[in-house]
């Protein structure tokens, strides 16, 4: 009953941040500078040409009304067509996005998976040669921006020895390099974090008692400390998360993923102010769901938080 009350508590928290990503992606196209019916078409366009993209999109009607279609339109999965692609909105988003949620994934998956290890060593052997060699190699990590180590990737392992391809999708192998773009910096972040929570909960007197009842460390480490200490990387990884999917453009850019971020790109080049708002709709959405998901996750990872 209590798990039930939390997730209805959760769900409840976020109609409101919703509705308020909705209605700012809805005020898009009207803080836009100018006439973005004009910029839409260009300078070479007619006023009869003018006034009918803006009946078709509904801009000649009041404010108001303009905002409740466009939320009938949000409800039914309806968001209009893009005016370059000569397609739904909502098609495009369903092609493009599990490409670039694949991309997140597996850059999450693989920072977290070189993160957890690392960090954990470095908190166990803490002013050591292996906690300083943790700490060089994330900074490291966090020295070399996507659009930096992305390009030295594709010299070094594409070009130069040949062994992953330079661009594109349609295998794991095409994945390899985006991901490890994105995942380094993140692994980076997750390190120092997850070396810092254990620290704290490895000085905390309840592992202190765990020891002194002669549990093995395995258990005292993984079983105790690390159930404490993740509770923040998770905030940080759910965080992270929305952040990794925003800023796919430029490595989704850099490898030619077929993903959001280039359908963002392509739009906001192009003056497709609709695919604009579906892409940026699209990510607001995903950043909620994923912090909704994480606080959820909470109550797993720690049973107390359910208080």
């Amino acid at each position: 009953m209590g798990e039930l009350r939390t997730i209805l508590k959760r769900l409840l928290y976020t109609i409101p941040v919703v509705w308020l990503v909705v209605s700012l992606v809805f005020l898009l196209i009207h803080l836009v500078p100018g006439d973005p019916v004009q910029q839409m078409l260009g300078q070479g366009a007619t006023a009869s040409d003018i006034s009918a993209l803006r009946h078709e999109y509904g801009l000649d009607q009041p404010l108001l009304t303009q905002y409740e279609r466009y939320w009938r339109g949000v409800l039914h999965g309806d968001l209009g067509r893009s005016l370059r692609l000569n397609d739904s909105v909502m098609h495009l988003l369903l092609t493009r996005y599990p490409y670039t949620l694949e991309l997140t994934v597996a850059s999450v998956a693989l920072a977290v998976a070189l993160a957890l290890p690392a960090g954990i060593a470095a908190a166990l052997r803490r002013a050591r040669w292996q906690d300083s060699a943790v700490g060089v190699v994330s900074l490291l990590g966090l020295s070399f921006p996507g659009f930096a180590s992305g390009p030295i990737l594709i010299l070094l392992v594409s070009i130069d020895l040949g062994w992953l391809p330079v661009s594109g999708a349609g295998s794991p192998a095409h994945l390899v390099l985006p991901a490890i773009t994105m995942g380094t910096s993140l692994a980076a972040i997750l390190t120092r974090m997850v070396r810092t929570a254990m620290l704290e909960e490895l000085s905390q007197d309840y592992i202190r008692t765990a020891r002194a009842k002669g549990l093995p460390e395995h258990i005292v480490v993984y079983r105790h400390a690390l159930r404490n200490a993740i509770i923040p990387v998770m905030t940080l990884i759910g965080l992270q998360f929305g952040a990794l999917l925003a800023g796919a453009i430029v490595t989704e850019t850099i490898f030619s993923w077929p993903g959001l971020g280039r359908l963002t790109i392509t739009a906001i080049s192009n003056r497709d102010y609709p695919l604009v708002q579906g892409c940026i709709l699209a990510v607001g959405l995903t950043y909620i769901l994923v912090n909704l998901v994480t606080d959820l996750l909470y109550t797993v990872a720690n049973p107390r938080i359910r208080a």
